[in-house]
């Protein structure tokens, strides 16, 4: 699960999202568990059990921190706040067992460095409204907010890996001519290039004959064979200057 698909679920849910004027932050159960990386079916369990004799150990977790089981029945319907938004991340994040999502985890890093509510005030530039006639941003505005900072980090490391695949692809290519050039055997050609270079002429049968003779030398000689495309004959090996000169002069004698 990356940042760029964390931004995407959350403006999937942005309409299950809401921040009061008051800078409170509660979301829809649906919501919560989206964020949470888990089905919403059993955040809505957990918070059922809270009536009953064994509740569950989200409920008991919850019900520690202060909330009633009616607070906990009453998120169903109404939304569950953002300060109980924190705790349920953090659960199914570390102390959920093998129900623990690495979701969970990435959200709950975004969020704990300065609480889940301060988080969403400082993303969405929040100031306490002068009036009660005005309303805090909107629900997009925020949702857009957060989005954009985690898909520019993702973004940013995207970008990082590619450039440095493509110094790594440069720095490859550098190496393999250096050994080419430097390499005891001299330089690598295709039997009809070196056929060129030494002004001889050559049919297709021969060059194939030679181009087998070269490789079973290579072979030999544990020499590895690079092969090149040839616009008349396909793929074609290339094989060291002192393999050809003693092709071509066996074949001369």
């Amino acid at each position: 699960m990356s940042a760029i698909q964390i931004a995407e679920i959350i403006e999937q849910i942005s309409q299950e999202i809401e921040v009061d004027a008051n800078g409170q932050a509660k979301a829809s159960v649906r919501a919560t568990a989206r964020l949470a990386g888990v089905d919403d079916e059993s955040i809505r369990k957990a918070l059922k059990s809270s009536a009953d004799l064994a509740p569950s150990k989200l409920a008991k977790e919850l019900m520690l921190q202060g909330f009633s089981a009616a607070d906990l029945s009453q998120w169903r319907t109404d939304g569950i706040p953002d300060i109980a938004i924190a705790i349920i991340l953090e659960y199914y994040a570390y102390e959920a067992g093998r129900y623990c999502t690495k979701q969970a985890r990435l959200v709950c890093r975004s969020f704990n460095t300065i609480g889940i509510r301060a988080w969403i005030q400082d993303k969405l530039g929040w100031t306490k409204p002068v009036s009660n006639s005005e309303t805090a941003m909107t629900q997009i505005q925020l949702l857009a907010a957060i989005a954009q900072q985690m898909a520019q980090q993702e973004q940013y490391l995207l970008e990082q890996q590619q450039q440095q695949a493509q110094i790594l692809t440069r720095l490859k290519a550098v190496e393999v001519e250096q050994d080419r050039v430097n390499t005891p055997c001299g330089h690598k050609y295709s039997v009809v290039g070196f056929a060129n270079l030494q002004g001889l002429e050559i049919s297709v049968k021969e060059a194939g004959s030679k181009g087998r003779k070269a490789s079973a030398l290579c072979r030999k000689q544990g020499i590895e064979i690079e092969r090149i495309h040839d616009p008349r004959f396909g793929k074609v090996g290339l094989y060291p200057e002192s393999v050809l000169i003693e092709v071509f002069s066996s074949s001369q004698n």
